[in-house]
């Protein structure tokens, strides 16, 4: 039944005229957590007790992750086969997506770290990153060529209340913030000139909810300035995710920032002429050729799914086809 769905989706991006297509992640129930518990050294545990982290208005399942042991990307992920899955069957450009190296870090408290080696914050992130380098180095061999990291959590760094609970274990945000750039750019900065990397920012996307709000001014040097990144997908759909002034800090030449001004948390479509609008108003910080549109998010972050039909999906991706044509035309 995956296999099935899988190549009606890949079908229908397609014939929307998508330039890339996904798997959907429907071989997943989360986002983020089927790829790490698939690490080396992570482990996702249940516990009912301790209750889902929380969004506006809902929980999530009471996942966490546990790092156990030394920290690796094991040559046999199954999320290889994932994406040579997709390749086999994609007519355009497969472009599959991973949770970022600062996930493991942010979703693991100091409690859920048992190696004594990593009571060392820098050996951790070193390990990390490392362990993502022969990630992004195996999709490569996999056949990969876009890459599209998901790092959202230098947007929850971004957000006050997501800042002081950090502050309560013991971390500055901020300081965090440039670790985790600093972390990312060793993962992808030995990639092939012909891998696109890119990035995605967001503030939660569960079940049509969020869990963070704020603007990118704390991160968005770092994330520009700091890494290699190609591509930056950054959430725009709400006023929670403030102005756009933090652009002007992308600097001049090929990365590109896509504005996810299309929101996938409620069907309601947005008019060409808005979004047109709100490009315009982008421009006065970043060069037009700099820019693009998306969707602010993908449809379904866990297994659970956003609150729209597969139809109210597919009019938010052709909107996305129509809007890049009426205003890059």
């Amino acid at each position: 039944m995956e296999d099935r769905l899988i190549a009606e989706v890949v079908a229908m991006q397609a014939e929307i005229g998508l330039p890339l297509a996904t798997d959907g992640e429907f071989r997943r129930s989360f986002w983020h957590y089927d790829f790490l518990d698939l690490l080396d050294g992570v482990t996702v545990e249940h516990r009912p007790s301790k209750g889902g982290l929380r969004f506006e208005g809902t929980t999530l399942r009471p996942f966490y992750p546990t790092i156990t042991g030394p920290i690796d990307f094991p040559a046999d992920h199954p999320m290889l086969d994932h994406f040579r899955a997709l390749a086999a069957i994609c007519p355009t450009t497969p472009k599959i997506s991973i949770p970022g190296p600062s996930t493991v870090h942010f979703r693991t408290a100091a409690s859920a770290i048992a190696p004594e080696r990593y009571q060392d914050l820098d050996v951790l992130l070193s390990d990390i990153a490392g362990a993502y380098a022969k990630a992004v180095a195996a999709f490569y061999d996999a056949g990969c060529r876009y890459l599209q990291i998901d790092d959202i959590f230098f947007a929850y760094l971004c957000d006050p209340d997501q800042r002081a609970a950090k502050r309560a274990e013991g971390f500055d945000p901020d300081d965090l913030i440039a670790r985790y750039a600093s972390m990312l750019d060793i993962a992808i900065a030995g990639r092939p000139d012909d891998l696109t990397i890119a990035m995605h920012l967001c503030r939660g996307n569960f079940r049509s909810t969020h869990a963070a709000t704020g603007g990118y001014d704390p991160a968005v040097d770092a994330i520009f300035n700091a890494t290699s990144v190609d591509v930056y997908y950054l959430e725009y759909d709400t006023e929670r995710a403030g102005g756009l002034e933090p652009l002007r800090l992308l600097p001049a030449g090929d990365k590109r920032i896509m504005l996810g001004l299309i929101t996938t948390k409620t069907a309601e479509l947005e008019s060409v002429d808005e979004l047109a609008r709100r490009v315009d108003a982008a421009s006065r910080y970043v060069d037009l050729d700099q820019l693009g549109i998306a969707p602010q998010c993908g449809f379904a972050s866990t297994e659970e799914g956003n609150l729209l039909t597969e139809s109210e999906q597919r009019a938010k991706l052709e909107l996305v086809v129509r809007a890049s044509d009426a205003i890059w035309s």
